[in-house]
């Protein structure tokens, strides 16, 4: 090779160093969302983003999959877990800034589709009659390994005596997401989902939801945090999620305010 093609070449390698710095930081940070959040942080992070030109990268999945990723390495910057249990395993082992905060209180309820046998009965007696007479031979609800909707599922339908009979029946999801897509596209009867993703419009036409009683299972309490590495855009969405604006778009998703 020429002596002018080497200049050239080296030139150019070192223009590419100097421009990763700038690729990097144009990157948006990163948040892992639990997956009953979808629609409620989409709109408060598009909110976000025109109230302070911030963009984010959103990530939603099985709460109990993020935690396990998050532990191992995975390049999340901030987490907000549908139970609360996964963000205290995180900070105990030291991968967050603190122990976080509780952001909301969720629901869970039965979804049954237009045209399904099973009836919207929020108290499940219907669901007990149908596991009897057949009408029921699938209901989906989220995997309860590692999804915290699916082990308030499991709860519920043990509080009304109805897990070991179902179990046959239960076709599970990766996440509460996918549960509502098992749910609504008619290889079901219905399925046992959080009513953040049953209010949303695209869901609530698809078919009729009833709330099941929180007493019939422990409590989602839904807790956020930061990692060590957050950046200050994500520090800012944090403290924005605490705001009127952003509250009034989970208040519209089902979402109780918490206390602490």
């Amino acid at each position: 090779m020429d002596p002018v093609s080497l200049v050239r070449r080296g030139l150019l390698g070192l223009l590419g160093l100097s421009l990763l710095p700038a690729v990097r930081a144009q990157t948006p940070p990163t948040l892992a969302a639990a997956s009953d959040l979808k629609f409620a942080v989409e709109d408060i992070a598009a909110q976000f983003e025109r109230d302070t030109g911030h963009k984010l990268r959103l990530v939603f999945g099985s709460s109990g999959n993020f935690y396990s990723q998050i532990l191992h390495g995975a390049p999340f910057q901030m987490f907000m877990s549908a139970d609360e249990d996964f963000v205290f395993k995180l900070a105990d082992a030291g991968r967050t800034r603190d122990r976080g905060r509780l952001y909301a209180l969720g629901r869970i309820g039965i979804l049954v589709p237009h045209g399904s046998p099973l009836k919207a009965d929020g108290r499940l007696q219907d669901l007990a009659a149908a596991l009897k007479d057949g009408r029921l031979k699938r209901l989906a609800i989220a995997n309860p390994e590692h999804a915290p909707y699916g082990a308030r599922a499991k709860e519920a339908l043990e509080h009304a005596g109805l897990w070991a009979a179902i179990r046959p029946h239960l076709v599970f999801g990766e996440n509460i997401s996918q549960a509502v897509q098992f749910a609504t596209s008619g290889s079901t009867q219905g399925g046992i989902v959080a009513q953040s993703l049953a209010l949303a419009p695209s869901v609530a036409q698809l078919g009729r939801f009833d709330l099941i009683d929180p007493t019939w299972h422990q409590p989602l309490r839904q807790r956020m945090v930061l990692m060590k590495d957050a950046p200050p855009a994500l520090q800012a969405f944090y403290d924005y999620l605490t705001t009127p604006a952003a509250q009034a778009i989970m208040a519209r998703y089902g979402f109780q305010t918490p206390r602490e």
